[in-house]
């Protein structure tokens, strides 16, 4: 028997530790119905993503195929709330929704909403529910899309939230093109298992290491390495996930000392929006966490370089070139696996599978 997010409070669903919130996210058939967090999707719901992911993408290299697509979800429309600056993110969801054929609504400025006469974020989005059929939302506030998908699933107008990225916590849609990258890129090298991911850079404020992290726990014998200062490490948090699933880890500041025995490098810029004081970010000496031609020398010729966008300096734009460098195909990775997310979302995937086993 299924569980129902509204069959329990909002208190009782927030003590709950993340994993034991899953059931209460997804469809009857094992989709997501609200996707809150990295946790809700384990080592078979990811496989089905990406094979939906690589379906579409194939399907959508013809005309007749992309009008089989716009088709799919016309009868949907999806809001994109966007209370913290974004382009990627918000480009990528756009883009998946005008591939399924989803009108969509947009706010990315708060100052021209409501919210500028001084209406909560709560009541806007409870108000965007009453016109759309989805809502992606992104935003500074922890916990918002997880207490909005509450709040919808408790109204009378039951919708379903993507969370784009909340606070500190958690980007799961990221995390899910992270790992679709690293498929894709170890396809025909053996595929994602005996690896060794390195993150480097602002590990203890980057939400997209903290859930990429979690989702590499699904695969077998993947070895995470955090490079960064001090300040910056990895928070014990995830540590502590980690140690329970009996993966290996390692902690250190030695860049180019890791950066040879690593199949993936993942960089990460300096997270300074969320200083507490003015500049603080600033004082920390970064110098030694950047990839350049030295350490592009030094990364062997079968790994690849990934990166979450944007960056500063923290990667050379000399690297660009470099066929291990994957971030632009990343980027674009994010709307194919968007577009399943949503697909999926609106149960739309078994026309897909069938248009595509009847066509390719």
């Amino acid at each position: 028997m299924s569980k129902k997010i509204s069959d329990v409070t909002w208190k009782q669903f927030q003590k709950l530790p993340l994993i034991e919130k899953t059931p209460y996210l997804m469809q009857s058939d094992g989709a997501p119905y609200h996707t809150l967090f990295a946790q809700q999707f384990g080592f078979g719901l990811l496989e089905q993503l990406a094979l939906l992911a690589n379906e579409i993408r194939a399907i959508a290299k013809t005309r007749a195929g992309t009008e089989f697509l716009r088709a799919q979800a016309t009868h949907k429309r999806a809001m994109l709330y966007f209370s913290q600056p974004s382009s990627r993110t918000f480009l990528s969801f756009m883009s998946a929704c005008q591939i399924l054929g989803v009108p969509t609504g947009e706010v990315r400025d708060t100052s021209i909403s409501s919210e500028f006469k001084g209406e909560s974020r709560e009541d806007s989005v409870r108000t965007f529910s009453s016109y759309f059929d989805l809502i992606i939302m992104r935003t500074p506030e922890k916990g918002l899309a997880e207490h909005m998908a509450w709040v919808l699933s408790n109204s009378d107008r039951p919708i379903p939230i993507i969370n784009a990225g909340s606070g500190q916590d958690q980007h799961p849609t990221q995390a899910l093109l992270d790992i679709y990258t690293l498929l894709r890129s170890f396809e025909h090298k053996g595929g994602l298992r005996d690896r060794t991911v390195l993150f480097c850079g602002d590990l203890l404020r980057g939400r997209t290491v903290r859930s990429l992290s979690y989702l590499l726990t699904n695969y077998p014998n993947i070895k995470q390495v955090f490079v960064a200062p001090e300040p910056l490490q990895v928070g014990e948090d995830v540590l502590a996930v980690l140690t329970a699933k009996n993966v290996a880890f390692e902690r250190t500041d030695d860049f180019r000392a890791a950066i040879p025995l690593a199949d993936a490098v993942y960089m990460t810029r300096i997270q300074d929006e969320w200083d507490t004081d003015k500049g603080e970010s600033a004082k920390i000496d970064t110098s030694r966490f950047k990839f350049g031609l030295e350490e592009l020398g030094l990364l062997p010729q079968r790994s690849i370089i990934m990166h979450p966008l944007p960056r500063r300096d923290e990667i050379a734009t000399d690297v660009d070139s470099d066929p291990r460098a994957m971030y632009w195909r990343q980027m674009r990775n994010g709307m194919w696996i968007r577009t399943a997310l949503i697909a999926m979302t609106f149960g739309c995937e078994k026309r897909i599978h069938d248009y595509y086993r009847q066509n390719y």
